[in-house]
């Protein structure tokens, strides 16, 4: 029997579907996971070629797609089909909820697609995902990453000790359901 395919979201100028682990996809892992903003504010993952972002992909994301049926997806351009950043949900073991996580190639930054995506995942989270609420966890310093959680309604709970990091913490509860309509 043949494998569904990919949950897949579209924005009006996104598609964000599951990271494979093909040539195209490791490449452009390779580059975002090695951009100066992303190993300063999110973490070095030690990802240096298409090897070790093939393993990434298969390890992180495709393994979080099988367990828990989101991860991060790959957030591609519909005008251009470039690749331009990731943008889903991740389940970490010392979070109680799914948080949102998200990073984009320098060249994509400040059009607003972080936003566009981020918005389309939080309403894929309360809708067909049934999640009651989703964190954020951003490190303190980066000012743009908080800027863009308010943007999308997130409130701010303030600074936590997240495992051994001072991180700034981030919720949004799913709208209450309407009793009228169901």
């Amino acid at each position: 029997m043949a494998e569904a395919a990919p949950a897949v979201l579209t924005t009006a100028r996104l598609r964000l579907d599951e990271l494979q682990a093909t040539d195209a996809d490791a490449a452009f892992v390779v580059e975002l996971l090695n951009d100066p903003d992303f190993l300063r504010h999110i973490g070095d993952k030690q990802v240096r070629d298409a090897t070790d972002a093939r393993r990434y992909i298969d390890e992180g994301p495709r393994t979080s797609y099988a367990r828990h049926g989101f991860g991060l997806w790959k957030a591609t351009l519909l005008a251009t089909g470039e690749a331009a950043g990731m943008c889903g949900l991740l389940k970490r073991d010392h979070l109680p909820d799914a948080d949102i996580g998200y990073a984009w190639l320098p060249r994509f930054r400040g059009q607003g697609l972080a936003a566009e995506a981020a918005t389309a995942v939080l309403a894929h989270a309360f809708g067909p995902l049934r999640r009651p609420r989703v964190l954020a966890i951003v490190s303190e310093g980066n000012a743009a990453s908080q800027q863009l959680l308010h943007k999308v309604g997130m409130r701010c709970l303030g600074l936590q000790r997240i495992e051994d990091e001072m991180l700034v913490v981030f919720r949004i509860d799913a709208p209450a359901a309407d009793s009228d309509h169901r």
